[in-house]
């Protein structure tokens, strides 16, 4: 006769070996990677908060791979992030600093001197996903925010100045005083609100075209990020209140749009939002996701461009874009 304990461990071990097929069966099987579709073919097009414009990182210059090194993109913006996470056979991205709607279906050219081939290019019949974030550059949206800039905390309406636009983003022609809502609202209508208007044909024409270019493809717009603040926080950032706060309501207006035009171009939306709430360009430099008007990016170290998404900020837009495919 076996002693009690050998014979208390042979049934305890009976038990489970009954047990385990039993569990592997009533147990849901886990959600793998391989479950999710596989793309071959992405293609990015966009503008500068797609190319995640920077001027000098500890990459280097601009990445030169897929556009011209005056297109300023970086060697870690969104599309490549995304490419590298899912491992694409072939990976395109023609996002350019300044970029329109025009520039999809014709060369841009650029401040150093090189050309952008049309960005529809790089589109073809076996694309399976194409990311898209354009619409601000239509909208003027850019260049009115730069010409908020005011060397007072309160605003002082000033005449137009006949002085040519020499630096990019900088409109010499208006001085450095604030007053843009005035400016933008004058004789009661938004200036900048109709030209977000005007552009949504031409966004929603861009997706229609990607369709018919790529037929197979996953078409996802991305959206803007939270960069812009209710209230502002001069001189770190030199807005007034009320500017920062007009500036607020049209980067809204401006993502409303987007929301519009996705439904009517057959593209899913891409929210930013909910990753970069909290980040905008009042927050600390190791919080913020979009520079201010300082040289200098902390939150991922570089030369920045002002008023755009530092690297921290591309790496929302990538995890925002994987989301909605489901990684």
């Amino acid at each position: 006769m076996l002693p009690r304990r050998t014979t208390t461990l042979r049934v305890l071990l009976g038990s489970l070996a009954l047990a385990v097929p039993v569990l592997a069966v009533a147990a849901p099987a886990p959600t793998l990677a391989a479950d999710q579709p596989a793309y071959d073919e992405y293609v990015a097009l966009g503008d500068s908060w797609s190319a995640d414009v920077v001027l000098l990182d500890k990459d280097g210059l601009p990445d030169a791979t897929y556009a011209p090194i005056d297109c300023a993109q970086s060697h870690r913006n969104y599309p490549k992030l995304v490419a590298r996470q899912l491992d694409v056979t072939t990976f395109r991205d023609a996002t350019c600093g300044s970029a329109t709607t025009d520039d999809f279906t014709q060369p841009q050219k650029l401040p150093l001197g090189g050309v952008n081939p049309p960005q529809f290019d790089r589109l073809t019949p076996t694309t399976d996903l194409v990311t898209v974030g354009i619409g601000g550059n239509d909208a003027g949206i850019a260049s009115a925010a730069m010409s908020c800039i005011s060397l007072s905390p309160i605003g002082l309406p000033a005449p137009t100045l006949p002085l040519p636009g020499v630096l990019p983003l900088v409109d010499l022609s208006q001085p450095p005083l604030g007053a843009c809502k005035e400016r933008f609202t004058a004789g009661g209508v938004d200036q900048l609100a109709a030209a977000i208007e005007a552009s949504e044909d031409k966004v929603v024409g861009a997706l229609e075209e990607i369709h018919r270019r790529s037929p197979e493809a996953r078409v996802l717009l991305v959206n803007y990020l939270d960069a812009i603040p209710q209230r502002g926080c001069w001189p770190v950032v030199p807005i007034t209140n009320p500017d920062m706060a007009y500036l607020h309501d049209t980067f809204a207006k401006l993502n409303a749009m987007l929301v519009r035009a996705a439904r009517r171009g057959g593209a899913e939306l891409v929210d930013t939002h909910p990753l970069s709430t909290g980040h905008h360009v009042c927050t600390g430099p190791l919080t913020r996701y979009v520079e201010g008007l300082g040289v200098i990016s902390l939150n991922g170290l570089a030369v920045a461009v002002p008023a755009h998404p530092n690297s921290a900020g591309a790496r929302a837009q990538a995890q925002s874009v994987l989301q909605v495919l489901g990684r």
